[in-house]
């Protein structure tokens, strides 16, 4: 059993809100496709400093978290970002990790387009109990 690695999209939300708005021509959109490692382990999204640059993210933040060796940082929570995954995505923000950091795929935007890690397969896909779309609950 291995790292579960996912390719995904990243856009700037308020870029496309302002190409919905008239105010920002489609193809000025900030975007781009990265491999992220899934962690269910991890809370939110969490980018790099570059991506952050390249997506021109605004720095909304700045929390307390607890990294996986058990060190505590602040780090800049930044967006809002559209991450897709093959057809399904979310809006979110994310933490912003220090330079060419690895990006993480966390346990709130995998709930948010339910998704499913597959240790054995060494992937992430779509939850098998609903592969025609996310099935949210109000309760």
């Amino acid at each position: 059993m291995g790292l579960v690695y996912a390719h995904i999209e990243l856009f700037n939300f308020a870029d496309e809100t302002l190409c919905e708005h008239g105010y920002l021509p489609k193809e000025k959109i900030r975007q781009m496709h990265i491999n992220a490692m899934a962690d269910s382990g991890a809370i939110r999204l969490s980018i790099n400093e570059i991506i952050r640059q390249q997506l021109g993210l605004r720095v909304r933040q700045q929390l307390n978290i607890s990294l996986a060796d058990g060190t505590k940082r602040i780090l800049a929570v930044a967006g809002p970002i559209r991450l897709k995954f093959k057809d399904r995505d979310c809006i979110t923000d994310a933490f912003v990790l220090p330079g060419n950091e690895e990006p993480l795929i966390g346990a709130v935007p995998m709930a948010l387009m339910d998704l499913v890690v597959f240790p054995t397969e060494n992937k992430l896909d779509y939850n098998p109990n609903h592969p025609d779309g996310p099935l949210y609950a109000l309760k």
